[in-house]
């Protein structure tokens, strides 16, 4: 078929695209870099150089590559620092999570694209009461953390707007990401001990490696019926758990440990909302009706080999 992945060089897109194109697809990606662009035809695909803010631009490629299928993969996140003024951090993303994904389906539907596969996220806006692992049908945090309100309203936007706006309208929620060009700062920062446990560590953190993302994307381009999917692996987790279990995978020392009023003072609200309140997901629906499962049905086994792929590359 043909596809069009929008932010074809980002996280997921970088496994995503060689991944459709092995399958045969005729896939259209698109970037803000040339250079980027250059690696997308080397791997077969072909580039197109867009802004996603840009309506005009963004009208004017799907309407060139006449796609069967949108994926949108655009974020904003490389320069990533801090969770303490997220929405901040955020803003670029927000504004792709909402115009951007209004000028893509706006494109789908003037070049009758049928199926259309969009970016979101859970983790932090689950909803922090009842169960410790969510499904769809839970509700998202009616009470969101104040410096994540504007993230999660644009959230909010893709998932009300997508699954009603073309015949066939998916929305991926994947989990935290790790693995090879994933959240790579954050092996830096356990190293040195610059991530405590804070509290109890009592959040429950639901992770995607990323390669086991970009398949469950691959999957949803021929399967699934309109709807939301969590993208995430079999093993949620508690934060009193998983961060010791990075370090030892690292070689580094144990994190330490802080109350949550210290960590507040530090890292501010979210980052002890993370760390001692959130919930965790389950992705039983997207591999009954996507057909697929986790590589990594564990964080234990992929950070494993997350911290073993980063060590070699320190060590080159």
């Amino acid at each position: 078929m043909r596809v069009f992945v929008a932010g074809a060089t980002g996280v997921i897109g970088q496994f995503l695209v060689p991944s459709l194109v092995a399958a045969g697809h005729e896939v259209t990606g698109t970037t803000r870099s040339t250079a980027k662009a250059a690696a997308l035809q080397a791997g077969g695909a072909t580039p197109v150089i867009v802004d996603g803010l840009d309506r005009r631009a963004v009208l004017d490629a799907v309407k060139a590559a006449q796609p069967e299928v949108i994926v949108h993969q655009m974020t904003a996140l490389a320069s990533m620092s801090s969770f303490r003024n997220f929405d901040k951090e955020f803003a670029v993303t927000n504004e792709l999570r909402v115009k951007g994904t209004d000028y893509l389906l706006e494109a789908a539907q003037e070049a009758g694209t049928r199926r259309f596969i969009a970016q979101s996220f859970v983790g932090w806006n689950n909803a922090r009461t009842g169960s410790l692992v969510k499904t769809e049908q839970d509700p998202l945090d009616p009470d969101p953390v104040s410096t994540t309100r504007q993230s999660m309203a644009a959230i909010k936007h893709v998932e009300a707007t997508v699954p009603g706006a073309v015949p066939e309208g998916l929305v991926l929620r994947y989990g935290p990401f790790y693995g090879h060009g994933a959240s790579d700062y954050m092996l830096d920062v356990v190293r040195k001990r610059q991530m405590p446990v804070i509290g109890g560590g009592a959040g429950i953190w639901s992770f995607c490696e990323v390669t086991d993302g970009a398949a469950a994307t691959a999957a949803a381009v021929t399967r699934g019926a309109p709807g939301i999917y969590n993208i995430v692996d079999d093993d949620p987790a508690p934060v009193r758990e998983w961060l010791p279990y990075l370090a030892e995978c690292l070689g580094a020392k144990a994190p330490m440990r802080a109350p949550a009023w210290l960590g507040g003072l530090l890292a501010g609200q979210l980052v002890v909302s993370l760390m001692t309140q959130v919930r965790g997901s389950v992705n039983e629906k997207a591999k009954q009706e996507l057909g697929w499962a986790p590589q990594y049905a564990s964080w234990r086994d992929g950070f494993r080999d997350w911290a073993k792929t980063a060590g070699q590359g320190r060590a080159a």
